[in-house]
């Protein structure tokens, strides 16, 4: 708790995105006859479709050593091979290493843990709780992730910047695609706020 306070209280940038891009991953062949009987693949991919991003972070250590976070989902719902509309969210936490390069650009490199959130809809909803109850037109399977990316900013101002990026996903357990890898592709605009803190 201390080392957080001591590094909050020392932040040199804290940094805001919004992106959009696309994914890749496991083609619908790599899930084997074996697997798909066991039920620990479906023979489908989750590559396709655009996806917005939002992330930020907060560099406090010798002004390029920080934390971070993002979440991206697929825009519009996809139908898996049962004609189920579903929906992937992903979501992490990383360490950041961001160091100069030059006076108008910023590598960016991050490595964390996270979850794929893949939701599917249903055409009614489904309530649960008491006076106040939760209403949902869909379920959720979840699924930890490991998460590896690279980018480079680019300053277009002082504190505006656009970040073409790429992003490693390895998802545990991963039963409702052919495999466990997911690659994203995208850039992103975003604002540094930089020695405010």
């Amino acid at each position: 708790m201390l080392f957080v306070v001591a590094g909050l209280a020392g932040a040199q940038q804290m940094d805001v995105a919004f992106g959009f891009g696309t994914v890749s991953g496991n083609p619908a062949s790599d899930a084997s006859l074996s697997e798909v009987v066991a039920g620990t693949a479906t023979p489908q991919s989750i590559g396709g479709g655009g996806y917005p991003a939002f992330s930020g972070d907060l560099l406090f250590y010798r002004k390029y050593i920080g934390v971070g976070g993002q979440v991206a989902w697929r825009a519009n719902q996809n139908v898996n091979i049962f004609s189920q509309p579903y929906r992937p969210i992903l979501y992490d936490f990383n360490a950041v290493l961001a160091p100069p390069i030059g006076k108008r650009a910023q590598a960016e490199f991050q490595a964390g843990i996270g979850a794929q959130s893949v939701r599917f809809y249903t055409p009614f909803f489904t309530c649960s709780g008491g006076f106040f109850p939760n209403c949902t037109d869909y379920s959720s399977s979840n699924h930890f992730l490991g998460h590896f990316a690279g980018g480079v900013r680019f300053y277009v101002t002082r504190s505006v910047f656009i970040r073409p990026e790429v992003h490693f996903y390895l998802v545990h357990n991963n039963v409702e695609f052919a495999g466990p890898r997911v690659t994203r592709y995208g850039a992103s605009i975003g604002y540094s706020f930089k020695n405010q803190f």
